[in-house]
């Protein structure tokens, strides 16, 4: 999955050492914006589900250091739910969450999934900023206040790929 200018997607396993600095970096973000007890999200899903046939991890180097990255697992036969969605704090604002999102996509869809859904906290605008940018459907009233809604779910349909249908390549 490599790309021209020194960007590429890699598929990684959780205990893969390029992975570390997602699952730090997303553990302390994490912490720091809902408390000591977010930590157990990071071990909420065995690495497992997070790998193919029924799930990926993916991230994007930039010269073979990981910038960006996102998952997805199962979470019924026709949806795949988006999780682990993370920017390197040095390379944030950069348009990179959105090219790791479209990447899952390409990849569920091509995998036999029709639908995403994700949830994201309440206090992570940026995250659900991306989302509605993405042409994800809020499944909350938009106008509430997020911090009285709780997790705020979305869902994406994606487009049908049969068996036959060539997935054709991406660059980010």
């Amino acid at each position: 999955m490599s790309a021209a200018g020194g960007w590429e997607f890699r598929k990684a396993s959780v205990d893969d050492p390029l992975v570390e600095p997602l699952l730090r970096e997303l553990t302390h973000e994490y912490v720091t914006r809902y408390g000591p007890e977010a930590h157990q999200e990071m071990t909420r899903y065995p690495g497992e589900a997070f790998a193919e046939p029924h799930g990926v991890l993916l991230l994007l180097l930039e010269d073979g250091e990981p910038v960006a990255g996102g998952a997805y697992k199962r979470y019924d036969e026709r949806t795949a739910e988006v999780k682990r969605m993370w920017t390197h704090s040095a390379h944030r604002r950069r348009g990179l969450a959105r090219r790791v999102l479209a990447e899952l996509e390409r990849t569920a869809a091509a995998a036999g999934y029709s639908r995403f859904y994700l949830t994201t906290g309440p206090r992570q605008p940026e995250a659900r900023n991306l989302y509605l940018a993405a042409g994800y459907t809020p499944l909350f009233d938009v106008s509430a206040d997020p911090l009285t809604i709780g997790p705020l779910p979305f869902e994406k349909r994606l487009p049908v790929l049969g068996p036959q249908s060539p997935v054709l390549a991406h660059t980010p």
